[in-house]
């Protein structure tokens, strides 16, 4: 039987992270909180104490959390890196399950229903995207049309169909490039926060999904710059 789980739910993967408290149970998941990390600290400096304000806001002790969250990439090397060491570190102290979530589905979680193909798009450097493509199935649930590409930004914008939606932070540098029949989610939903990364681990939980605490890493789907450099 599900029993319900008390949610902590980190998203680190980009410039502007958060975290978020949920409760999960049979009938779906709620938020009770949700704090931004502050823009003019590092990421590492700022994330500790910005869960230890949020669960004190929502009136949790840490081991009152049954269930970790958290965004595995695509993203920030470093973001991610220091979101799922802080992630499986909280869990494991308290004895917590633990699940990742794919970032683009977190942001695809935001956007609003429709029929229509939704892309989401988060800036890869050098001219690229990560790309995922998701559509509504008669469930009204989200269903990935394939794998997350690394794509050119040309090549991404190309490739669109009149009727698409598309969202994610990328949108920053490509908004005046659209063609003009694709449609655009707000853009106050464009970058993944943490309460949607823990609906949509909250959904993996019910259907029976679950990380191991030593096996779960970041998913960067490429090496990092330095790496790519070392093994030339």
């Amino acid at each position: 039987m599900l029993t319900p789980k008390r949610i902590l739910a980190i998203e680190t993967s980009g410039r502007f992270g958060s975290v978020a408290t949920l409760a999960g149970d049979l009938d779906g998941v709620k938020s009770l909180g949700q704090i931004a990390l502050p823009e003019t600290q590092r990421t590492a400096q700022s994330l500790a104490p910005t869960i230890q304000e949020l669960l004190i806001s929502t009136d949790w002790s840490p081991r009152k959390v049954s269930l970790v969250a958290v965004a595995v990439g695509p993203g920030s090397f470093t973001g991610l890196r220091i979101g799922v060491t802080t992630a499986k570190a909280f869990a494991y102290a308290i004895g917590a399950e633990v699940v990742g979530v794919d970032t683009l589905e977190a942001i695809a979680t935001q956007t609003p229903e429709a029929e229509s193909p939704l892309w989401t798009i988060i800036d890869a450097q050098r001219q690229e995207l990560f790309a995922a493509k998701f559509e509504t199935t008669g469930g009204n649930e989200l269903r990935r049309v394939g794998e997350t590409m690394i794509l050119s930004q040309s090549a991404w914008l190309e490739g669109l169909q009149p009727g698409d939606r598309v969202t994610g932070p990328a949108l920053k540098k490509l908004l005046g490039r659209l063609p003009a029949e694709v449609a655009v989610s707000r853009e106050d939903l464009w970058q993944p926060m943490a309460h949607a990364v823990g609906e949509v681990a909250w959904r993996r939980y019910r259907a029976g999904e679950r990380d191991d605490i030593w096996k779960l890493a970041p998913v960067y789907l490429r090496p990092s710059a330095a790496e790519e450099k070392r093994l030339s």
